[in-house]
C-alpha cells in the first residue's frame, strides 16, 4: 500500500501561520518549527527591526498544552515568550507570566505582552545567525526544490 501524505495543514500549523503574518504588522520576520540547539523545537521563532528574539508555541487544545512540559525550557532562547491560542482556547490554564496571542489561520492579536527577559549578546548574536541560515536555506529549497 502506498502511503499518501496529506498536504492539509494541522491546527498548530494554522495558527503559526496566523502568527507569522500577525507578527508581520510588528515588522516581525519569522521562521516556524525553527530549533535554536539541538533537541528543541519552537513552533515560531520571531526577529524584530532592532534584533529582539520571541518565541511563540501555538496550542490547539488544552490537551495540546497540558501535554507539553517542555516549554519553560525556551525562555533562555528568547526576549519574550508568547503563547497562540484560537479564540475558544481556555485562556485561564496559561501561565500568567507569559505573553499570549489570540490567533488563527490568517491572523494574530497581541492580548498580552510576555515579559522582557535579554539575551546574552552572544547567545543573540549566534541565534541571529541560524536564524538567518535557516531561512536562506528554506527559501532556497523552495527556489531549487531538487538539491
Amino acid at each position: 500500500m502506498q502511503n499518501i501524505r496529506s498536504n492539509a495543514e494541522q491546527p498548530g500549523q494554522l495558527l503559526a501561520r496566523g502568527v507569522c503574518r500577525g507578527l508581520l504588522g510588528y515588522d516581525f520576520a519569522c521562521v516556524t518549527e525553527f530549533t535554536p540547539e539541538r533537541g528543541r523545537r519552537v513552533d515560531v521563532m520571531a526577529v524584530g527591526p532592532k534584533g529582539e528574539i520571541w518565541v511563540v508555541e501555538c496550542k490547539s487544545s488544552r490537551v495540546d498544552f497540558q501535554s507539553d512540559g517542555k516549554w519553560e525550557g525556551y525562555l533562555g532562547w528568547c526576549d519574550r515568550y508568547f503563547w497562540a491560542v484560537d479564540a475558544s482556547f481556555p485562556v485561564e490554564l496559561l501561565p500568567e507570566d507569559t505573553g499570549l496571542l489570540i490567533a488563527d489561520a490568517y491572523g494574530a492579536e497581541i492580548v498580552r505582552m510576555g515579559p522582557e527577559s535579554k539575551l546574552p549578546a552572544a547567545r543573540r548574536t549566534a541565534l541571529i545567525r541560524r536564524f538567518a541560515r535557516h531561512a536562506a536555506q528554506r527559501l532556497q529549497a523552495i527556489r531549487d526544490p531538487r538539491l
